[in-house]
């Protein structure tokens, strides 16, 4: 059989990496020629000693900056609204998207929106919708994550949740690409346990549904085996001792792998947790790392043969995808990983709403398979109650 090999490919953008490298954030602005920094996180994090520290340097660097942070964990256009908002007040001329997932992604969408007079629903990663924005107006970006789990800092896109029809939706353009990426791990030494076994969850998940997605995309299944097994050495570490560097350093690594790799696709795992994320509000890390062995189980047929490589590359007992599904049940169960979706209260009431929303999500796309509206029905519902 004869495989496809054309595809288009990139790669991040430039990142300063290594403790301490925050205290090169006004540096960065120079760098971008930005002068009056919005800086946009989630409200979990703006009272933090690293966003104010991140304040005092760049008042101290004698840059102006304004703070926006009514960012929620799964993030609606309102909060993009909100944040363009604030960019206008302040006339600013770039942003600092400051966080996880949620900050980073909106951070990404103000610098994208504000200069746009479409609505951002008409720039979602459909064909070529992209095209329609106007790239000069987009606001230069500096990203500084401070979980190990999305890897939205090497991103082209945001997810953003649509209120109204209650559908995460995946708005790209180039551009989205940050000009500067910080990536300190001391800015992640005060994450909560469970928060960074969630989001490292999240890490792994990208690399390992880009390795499992259909094509040929060499580079990025080399970037998806060595971030899972960052993740199989660095997560339980950093859970154990949230001050180990080394281990905390390997995750931001491994995180923005995983964003790397997965520009070859995602899957189902991703189409069930943006279905349960905007319709129950739920982390969005944690909810992957609930659903995942239940999509495995439904791949299984077209896997098997990459997960005899994965079981490899992890030094794991026995062979193939046994081995792999054993040690991801382990794994999960040694992080304090529930095994059901009803151990986190979502409820199975709308099990009809979750199929059809998982299987018109983007991701689904490049599942392994394709799967039907009442299979992902079907895969939800057995996750609620395992």
């Amino acid at each position: 059989m004869t495989k496809n090999i054309t595809g288009n490919w990139g790669f991040p953008t430039k990142m300063w990496v290594g403790p301490g490298r925050i205290s090169e954030l006004a540096k960065a602005c120079a760098e971008l020629n930005i002068s009056r920094p919005l800086l946009v996180t989630d409200e979990g994090l703006k009272d933090l000693p690293i966003v104010t520290n991140a304040m005092d340097l760049l008042k101290t660097a004698c840059l102006p900056a304004a703070l926006y942070a009514d960012v929620r964990g799964n993030p609606v256009e309102g909060n993009v609204d909100g944040g363009i908002a604030a960019y206008k007040a302040h006339n600013a001329d770039g942003v600092i998207a400051f966080g996880g997932g949620s900050g980073l992604d909106v951070g990404k969408a103000v610098a994208f929106m504000v200069g746009q007079t479409r609505p951002i629903w008409d720039f979602e990663d459909v064909g070529d919708w992209w095209t329609r924005a106007d790239s000069d107006a987009i606001a230069p970006i500096i990203a500084v994550p401070t979980t190990s789990g999305t890897g939205s800092e090497v991103g082209r896109a945001s997810v953003i949740t649509n209120s109204e029809t209650h559908e995460k939706k995946i708005i790209f353009h180039p551009k989205f690409l940050p000009g500067v990426v910080i990536s300190d791990p001391e800015l992640t030494v005060g994450l909560p346990p469970h928060i960074t076994a969630a989001t490292g969850m999240d890490a792994f998940i990208h690399c390992f549904e880009a390795f499992c997605a259909p094509g040929f995309h060499p580079m990025a299944d080399g970037i998806a085996l060595e971030g899972m097994r960052l993740v199989k050495n660095a997560l339980p570490i950093a859970v154990a001792d949230g001050r180990d560097i080394e281990a905390r350093a390997d995750m931001l690594a491994a995180a923005s792998m995983g964003a790397t790799a997965f520009q070859k696709g995602l899957g189902g795992i991703h189409a069930i947790s943006h279905a349960v994320g905007a319709t129950y509000d739920t982390h969005h890390g944690l909810t992957n790392a609930i659903v995942m062995p239940y999509i495995m189980e439904v791949n299984e047929a077209a896997i098997a043969e990459r997960m005899e490589i994965l079981a490899r590359v992890l030094d794991l007992r026995g062979e193939g995808f046994s081995s792999v599904m054993d040690w991801t049940l382990a794994f999960r169960e040694q992080l304090g990983i529930p095994h059901t979706l009803g151990a986190i209260n979502v409820p199975g009431d709308r099990v009809d709403d979750i199929g059809a929303l998982a299987e018109r999500d983007p991701s689904a796309g490049s599942n392994p398979i394709k799967l039907s509206v009442q299979t992902y029905a079907e895969t939800f519902a057995k996750a609620v109650t395992g």
